[in-house]
């Protein structure tokens, strides 16, 4: 089997703002903070990054100059997702075009396609374009789960190449590598479940917490790959208030939070999200603490 195209600590990045307009200046200081910290990938315009509030130029502006600062330093997986397939592809595209390495390509929202259209869209991206295209599983956001079985049929494209899986069901990871034949990559789209999510054949987590600590979730991520499950188990404990605290609040407004508490950037969302009510702050704050930070 070969090895994993994407793995180990993927950071779902947020996109800073300022004053209503994307701040790149912050957005590159957090991108050189990530790869500084040795994680393996990061993914512009996914929902962390408020990729359904920001505008089509916006999206693309931001996933150009995450491909400029990244500079092949760290994979760099376009977020693409869109309701309508045709939207999508032309994403996905772009973000070919620009350099990126992949495309998270989330299940259409809102339309809540069947399974038959589900598997026809990502079939339509895969064969518009050639770029490695992850699946990407939220039902609790789009309303459509993207079933076992479908997933298992997508793997046989030569252009699938994995998954996030953010539905926090592990049993779903067995099932998968029991039922898909060659290399296909099982990534967890759920920070507090990612430990367990390997335990069972994962092979990394595109993660919301390593926008906050990124050093702690490489660092949880080798205490794995080292075998040291008991060290792994201290991180996972040190981290399981972030895991928690940066869903509090409708996500991401806790992660710029807690980054504008370390200088980072501001607590600014584009409507409909607004700032973290005041209410969550003292859990986010007690979590950062637990963290050492």
């Amino acid at each position: 089997m070969t090895a994993p195209l994407f793995k180990g600590v993927i950071t779902a990045l947020i996109t800073p703002l300022r004053d209503g307009n994307v701040d790149e200046a912050a957005f590159e200081a957090l991108l050189e903070r990530q790869i500084a910290a040795g994680v393996h990938g990061v993914v512009p315009m996914g929902t962390t990054g408020e990729s359904a509030s920001l505008t089509p130029d916006e999206h693309r502006r931001v996933v150009e100059l995450c491909v400029r600062v990244a500079a092949g330093r760290v994979r760099v997986i376009a977020g693409c997702g869109a309701s309508a397939t045709d939207k999508a592809i032309d994403l996905v595209r772009h973000a070919k075009t620009v350099g990126a390495d992949g495309a998270l390509v989330v299940t259409p929202y809102y339309n809540r396609p069947s399974q038959a259209g589900l598997k026809a869209h990502f079939e339509a991206i895969a064969e518009a374009v050639q770029l490695p295209v992850l699946l990407y599983n939220v039902p609790g956001r789009t309303g459509v789960d993207l079933a076992d079985q479908t997933v298992a049929e997508l793997a046989a494209h030569p252009n699938v190449v994995g998954i996030k899986d953010a539905t926090g069901d592990l049993a779903r990871v067995s099932w998968m590598r029991a039922n898909i034949s060659g290399q296909f990559d099982l990534i967890s789209g759920d920070d507090a479940s990612f430990l367990g999510y390997v335990a069972h054949g994962g092979v990394g987590v595109i993660s919301v917490t390593s926008n906050v600590a990124p050093e702690a979730m490489v660092a949880l991520w080798n205490a794995m790959q080292a075998g040291d499950l008991a060290l792994a188990r201290s991180w996972q404990d040190r981290l399981i208030g972030l895991h928690r605290g940066l869903f509090a609040d409708s996500s991401p407004s806790p992660a710029k939070y807690a980054l504008s508490k370390l200088g980072l950037c501001g607590e600014e969302v584009r409507l409909p999200l607004v700032p973290t009510r005041d209410e969550v702050k003292p859990l986010i704050d007690a979590a950062m603490a637990a963290a050492g930070l």
